[in-house]
């Protein structure tokens, strides 16, 4: 790989010098940036992004021209970052963040885990923390991380006359391995498993995130905002309905149903799916995949106005993922996706549609950037963090770290004192 070399029209630049006086962030994995967005919203100055692709390094140029835009991280000495970023050496960075590819934790890909080249990706980014000492760093990822291995073995070399798997191998191997560098670096380590929903975003959206702290100390999980049925004193879920309200009804840009399934959707109400449809009409409908296991509640999905949106992806109309319009007979356009992921309407997405689908899909809810800042911010300031004992951040249990960390390793070191009343 040539030194510096990026496939995009947009390159590399270093950072346009500003004097606010602020927490300054730098971002990698910054896709179409909403993350970032969110840290902004809370008085975070981003500085630096890092991307590869070519649609969101063009997105990334057209909404913030004076930010510094790096592209492959390997191909980045922590100086040569510092450089782009119009940092010297002697000045703290307050926050580093990024969400790696995700695909190779995925529980719906191979699971290949730091075997696959893009979970490479993600230990030059731990090795990028531990060299540019950060006061904090976040990393976001998907659940799967939980339980992905550092090393995978192929299952036909399981049992019988082999080896019993290392602890490398085994379930979590991954991100005990990421936990334990950055401790080992002295960093005070904390994460959890948070649907976006309670921190007010329009969408049911699942990630893990892991929160990394310079002085050593482990800090308090993110504080929710909402709740699902408003307990806690809590306002309730953001709906759909909310999020798309005020947008102008012409104008949406979006992909096309194949012809041959708008019969079944003009067929559904607001909220229903494919078991909705007539019984007579449930084997036809799905064709093959009607003998697959599964729930399958993606097939045929319309939207409910009154229940935020299911977790985007980067296609709306793909026959296991189906985002349909609750009422109009095609998939979520390209402007709802942007409301749902609470993108601000004027935020121009670049690429063709289905670079812009992918963007969007893949981003972070602004909402979780935003409740991001707020806890490091209170924590910087010397605000207590408030605990909603026993709130279900997620729909699974045995996600934070000290009881992940019981569950995987029948110990843990994570326990904090001020975390003991929730549980």
């Amino acid at each position: 790989m040539q030194k510096h070399s990026q496939d995009s029209l947009v390159r590399d630049r270093a950072r346009t010098a500003s004097n606010k006086p602020t927490l300054k962030a730098l971002s990698f994995f910054s896709g179409c940036m909403g993350l970032d967005l969110g840290l902004e919203q809370e008085g975070i100055e981003v500085l630096l992004a890092c991307e590869v692709d070519t649609a969101a390094r063009k997105t990334i140029e057209t909404n913030r021209p004076d930010m510094a835009l790096i592209g492959d991280i390997r191909n980045y000495s922590a100086n040569e970052i510092r450089e782009k970023a119009r940092l010297s050496e002697k000045e703290d960075i307050d926050v580093i963040v990024g969400g790696p590819p995700c695909q190779a934790f995925s529980s719906a890909g191979k699971r290949q885990g730091f075997n696959d080249e893009r979970g490479n990706v993600f230990l030059t980014f731990i090795d990028a923390i531990v060299k540019l000492k950060p006061k904090f760093a976040v990393i976001e990822n998907v659940r799967g991380l939980l339980s992905a291995p550092l090393t995978h073995r192929p299952h036909e070399m399981r049992g019988g006359n082999y080896p019993p798997l290392s602890q490398e191998e085994q379930r979590g191997g991954a991100l005990l391995y990421i936990t334990r560098q950055l401790k080992e670096a002295g960093y005070g380590v904390s994460f959890n498993l948070y649907n976006a929903a309670n921190f007010g975003s329009p969408q049911q959206r699942e990630r893990i995130v892991i929160i990394c702290s310079r002085d050593g100390e482990k800090l308090p999980y993110l504080i929710p905002t909402h709740s699902e049925k408003g307990l806690y004193g809590l306002p309730k879920w953001r709906t759909l309905k909310e999020a798309l309200e005020g947008l102008p009804k012409d104008g949406h840009r979006f992909v096309k149903f194949p012809q041959k399934r708008l019969k079944y959707y003009r067929l559904l109400k607001p909220g229903q799916y494919w078991r909705d449809l007539p019984v007579e009409l449930h084997q036809e409908a799905l064709g093959a995949s009607y003998h697959a296991g599964g729930g399958k509640t993606g097939f045929y999905r319309r939207l409910a106005w009154d229940r935020p949106s299911p977790t985007l992806v980067t296609h709306p109309a793909m026959p296991a993922t189906d985002l349909a319009h609750p009422e109009e007979d095609r998939p979520l356009s390209i402007q709802e996706y942007k409301r749902i992921q609470e993108f601000p309407d004027d935020w121009i997405i670049e690429g063709s549609l289905l670079d812009q689908y992918r963007q969007v899909g893949n981003a972070v809810p602004c909402s979780l950037g935003r409740a991001i800042a707020r806890m490091l911010v209170n924590y910087l300031n010397g605000v207590e963090s408030k605990v909603f004992q026993d709130f279900p951040y997620s729909r699974y249990l045995k996600t934070d770290d000290v009881s992940w960390e019981l569950d995987v390793l029948g110990k843990s070191d994570s326990i904090n004192v001020k975390q003991l009343c929730l549980f």
